[in-house]
């Protein structure tokens, strides 16, 4: 009974959201828009630092490499963006697997200290290689199908990748794999003798996170048509940090009313 009140409380919040943009002016439908995949990326976060204990301090670099990946393909390549939209979170899902296969023999910290490091060194790629990237400038007016065109559009299209992706997620976490990472956060040591490979499931996570990552990247590119190198700055993953922590990191939507509450008060 409990998990049906749930899914109906989940259809009703998600048949208001829907209704959002018939009574809001353009600024909110945007500010929406940027709740939505700020919660993403802060769930996709939490799916590794919640759910299964691992320190990962520099997650907004998958954020932006999908982002950036989206836009160089559209912008440098002339692909059709619904193609670029899927190569954008594959290009942050494979950065995830290399930047894991280089930090998972370490552990908590040390493995947050130097992931910094690798994800500083990528901002600095982006920043200044100019001929390819735009450096600081960024990439702006990103052209994108005329269906995406308009706020209300961009807040449609973002509200149903989020729905999904917090779905696929959800089903992630109550699946086997969910609860042998949550016993790998919970004791390594004792997951490893019962036969986890800790190793193997922590770098699938990372991958699975990134991916999710590169998706609210992605999700950005269409709000806003444009990518800038900040996007992938650690100051960022900081903040997204503080949205699991401020909505609460061993629930599932906590991050995203953490970025409700972040964002709303900046703004």
């Amino acid at each position: 009974m409990k998990k049906g009140k749930i899914y109906i409380w989940g259809w009703i919040g998600l048949l208001i959201m829907f209704l959002l943009p018939l009574g809001l002016p353009r600024f909110y439908i945007y500010l929406a828009s940027i709740i939505l995949l700020y919660g993403l990326l802060a769930t996709s976060l939490n799916l590794v630092l919640g759910y299964g204990g691992i320190f990962q301090f520099h997650h907004a670099v998958f954020y932006g490499a999908g982002a950036y990946g989206a836009a160089l393909v559209i912008t440098r390549s002339g692909l059709p963006p619904w193609i670029a939209f899927i190569i954008g979170p594959l290009v942050a899902a494979l950065l995830s697997l290399i930047m894991g296969l280089i930090c998972i023999p370490l552990s908590k910290l040390y493995f947050g200290m130097l992931q910094i490091s690798l994800g500083s060194l990528v901002w600095a790629i982006v920043y200044r290689w100019y001929s390819f990237t735009g450096g600081d400038d960024g990439i702006h007016g990103v052209p994108l199908p005329e269906i995406l065109s308009s706020p209300n559009a961009a807040y449609y299209f973002a509200l149903i990748v989020t729905s999904l992706s917090l779905l696929i997620m959800y089903k992630i976490i109550k699946s086997p794999f969910g609860s042998a990472l949550q016993g790998i956060r919970d004791n390594p040591v004792r997951s490893e003798m019962i036969g986890i490979n800790v190793r193997r499931h922590q770098l699938l996570a990372l991958v699975i996170a990134g991916f999710f990552a590169g998706v609210a990247g992605v999700i950005f590119v269409v709000v806003d048509s444009t990518v800038f190198p900040d996007m992938l700055f650690w100051t960022l993953s900081m903040e997204t940090l503080i949205m699991c922590l401020l909505g609460g990191w061993f629930s599932f939507l906590g991050p995203m009313l953490g970025a409700a509450i972040i964002l709303i008060l900046r703004t």
